[in-house]
C-alpha cells in the first residue's frame, strides 16, 4: 500500500512544485550562515550590541514567538532570536521539537503555549514563523486575534501549501507510512489528503481580523517551494534574495523582520489610540 498523495487543492491552478534542479539554489545557504558569521563578529568588534530586553536597556513592546518549519525544531531560529533579543525583543521558543505532526494538533499546541506568554505578558503576541511554522500562525491569527498582534512569516506558501520541491513530498509520503504503521505524532493520511488538511488550509486563507499585523517575506531564489504562493494579498509582501533555508537567519532578512515586527508594533499603538479617542 502506498502511502496517500497530497490533496489536489493544496495545490491551486496557477502554482507548482519547484523543479527538480531548483534545490540547487539552496547552496547559497552557505554563503547566507557565513554572511550571518561575518555580521556577528563586526557587531561585537564595534560594540554595538543593545542590551537584553529583560536587563533594564530598549525593550519593546510586544513578545515574539518563533515558530519552525516542516521537519524542523525551535533550534533552526536560535540565530535570529539572538539578533531579536538584543535588538530588545522578549522571545520566546514554540516548544516544538520538531514540526512532523498533524497541522491541527500543532496549531492547538501553538495556540496554548501563546495563551500563557500572553498572560503572563498582559498583552497579544507577535509570531514569526518559517515555512510551515508561518502557516501555522496564518491559521492562529485568523482564530485568536485577541492573542496575536501580528505574524511574520518566511516562505510560507499560504496559497499552495502542496507547491513544494519533490524531497518534501517524499518526507510527508513517508511520515504517512509511519504513521500508518502506528508511530504516533505524526502527519496522517488525513493531515494531507483529507478533511484535517483542508481545514488547515481554509483557516489559512480567511481574512485576518482588524488590528492583526501581517507581513510575509519571500524569495524569488527559494528552492524549497514556489514562491508566488508565500504572496498572501491580504499582507504587506516583503521580497528578498535568500535560499529557503536561509530565510531563517540570513542578516538580510532578520533586519527585514526587525522593520516588520516594529511596523506591527507602530500599527497597534495607532489602534490603541484610535479605540481610546473613540
Amino acid at each position: 500500500m502506498t502511502a496517500a498523495p497530497l490533496a489536489a487543492f493544496l495545490t491551486p491552478d496557477g502554482y507548482s512544485a519547484p523543479g527538480v534542479a531548483a534545490v540547487l539554489r539552496e547552496a547559497s545557504v552557505f554563503t547566507e550562515a557565513g554572511r550571518f558569521a561575518i555580521g556577528r563578529l563586526e557587531r561585537h568588534r564595534l560594540r554595538r550590541r543593545a542590551p537584553y530586553a529583560g536587563q533594564g536597556g530598549v525593550r519593546r513592546a510586544t513578545p515574539v514567538i518563533l515558530v519552525p518549519g516542516f521537519l524542523a525544531g525551535d533550534g533552526t531560529l536560535a540565530l535570529m532570536g539572538q539578533v531579536l533579543r538584543e535588538e530588545g525583543y522578549r522571545t520566546y521558543r514554540s516548544a516544538i521539537r520538531v514540526n512532523a505532526g498533524c497541522t491541527v494538533d500543532a496549531s492547538a499546541q501553538l495556540e496554548t503555549r501563546i495563551e500563557s506568554i500572553a498572560l503572563r505578558r498582559g498583552g497579544r503576541v507577535q509570531i514569526v514563523g518559517h515555512s510551515l511554522g508561518g502557516m501555522l500562525a496564518r491559521g492562529l491569527a485568523v482564530r485568536r486575534p485577541d492573542l496575536v498582534a501580528g505574524i511574520v512569516t518566511l516562505g510560507s506558501p499560504m496559497l499552495a501549501p502542496g507547491a513544494h520541491h519533490v524531497t518534501l513530498t517524499k518526507s510527508v509520503e513517508m511520515l504517512v507510512r509511519l504513521s500508518r504503521a502506528g508511530l504516533p505524532g505524526l502527519m496522517s493520511e488525513d493531515c494531507v489528503a483529507g478533511a484535517c488538511a483542508r481545514e488547515s488550509f481554509e483557516t489559512s486563507r480567511r481574512p485576518l481580523p482588524p488590528g492583526v499585523s501581517f507581513t510575509t517575506i519571500y524569495s524569488r531564489r527559494d528552492g524549497i517551494v514556489d514562491w508566488r504562493a508565500c504572496v498572501d494579498p491580504l499582507a504587506t509582501a516583503v521580497e528578498v534574495t535568500a535560499s529557503h533555508f536561509g530565510l531563517a537567519f540570513d542578516p538580510r532578512v532578520v533586519a527585514h523582520v526587525l522593520a516588520a515586527l516594529e511596523r506591527h508594533q507602530e500599527e497597534g499603538a495607532v489602534e490603541l489610540d484610535s479605540n481610546a479617542a473613540g
